[in-house]
């Protein structure tokens, strides 16, 4: 539907306050208990941490670390790492790990947008499925870069907007839209949006399309699971009324059918999201 705004000019149309949709989102990831759903994606930071040949000593930071999945995967490689996240509950997660497997890691509560590390702290910065849900996703980009030293690398695993994770919250968009004017997270999916934001401070930049599987017991499972424990889908169920929440129940798990490759009546969902490397000039 074309609103008001919509036909207002560039230049006329309202800047998104993204000071409000930071508030919201943190209270969204504070919400639940996203561990228990970052834990299931641990060998996407073991890729990420071979794509980027980490090597023993090396300084690592982790952005919007979550459960700290690369931050261990850094740490089982002999590197230094700091594991940082704007939500203390996920880091404490993080520590737990950390400590039941002996590693000694700085955990820091940090804003991925104003980091507070010196220009060049950083042999490799790191963040898988967190960085591309900041709201100011340009500032993101810069300080990521700015905190990596020259000749050090960038690495990034995002949800892709065609992936299962994409298409998920489009699902979710239908019953709540997201705020106007906030570009979308899935862009950090896209190897256009990774040339535009990291080129000018870039060596090389490698981007590939991986695979993560999504392995459920069902499809109800899934659903339960993420909509109990993972912040974005609480909410939203949370802000719905029972009609909106049945059909939003409907159309994910018609998502997960036309997608589920199990055949038993598990839940096994391809979910890709594109593995980046950059390489800082």
């Amino acid at each position: 539907m074309t609103t008001v705004i919509d036909c207002l000019p560039a230049a006329a149309k309202p800047a998104p306050d993204l000071k409000a949709v930071k508030t919201k989102q943190h209270a969204a990831w504070s919400s639940g208990d996203y561990a228990l759903i970052g834990v299931t994606l641990q060998i996407v930071g073991e890729q990420l941490a071979e794509a980027l040949d980490l090597r023993a000593g090396q300084t690592v930071l982790d952005i919007a670390a979550g459960n700290g999945n690369v931050t261990l995967a850094a740490a089982r490689r002999w590197c230094d790492v700091t594991s940082t996240d704007y939500v203390e509950s996920l880091l404490a997660r993080g520590r737990k790990r950390a400590d039941a497997d002996g590693f000694r890691i700085d955990f820091r509560v940090a804003d991925a947008e104003q980091l507070p590390f010196e220009d060049g702290s950083f042999d490799a910065v790191v963040s898988t499925f967190g960085a591309m849900f900041s709201p100011d996703q340009d500032s993101t980009a810069s300080e990521m870069l700015r905190v990596c030293r020259s000749g050090g690398k960038i690495g990034l695993a995002n949800w892709t907007p065609g992936g299962f994770i994409g298409q998920m919250f489009k699902v979710i968009g239908k019953y709540l839209p997201p705020p106007a004017g906030v570009k979308s997270p899935a862009l950090w999916g896209t190897s256009e949006w990774m040339e535009k934001a990291f080129r000018t401070g870039a060596t090389n930049i490698a981007a590939e399309p991986r695979m993560f599987n999504f392995r459920y017991r069902s499809p109800q499972h899934f659903l339960d699971t993420f909509r109990t424990y993972y912040g974005p889908m609480l909410k939203a169920f949370a802000a719905l009324d029972a009609a909106g929440q049945k059909g939003l129940a409907r159309d994910l798990l018609g998502l997960i059918g036309d997608l589920n490759k199990s055949g038993d009546g598990t839940m096994v969902v391809p979910g890709e999201y594109l593995e980046v490397v950059v390489t800082k000039r």
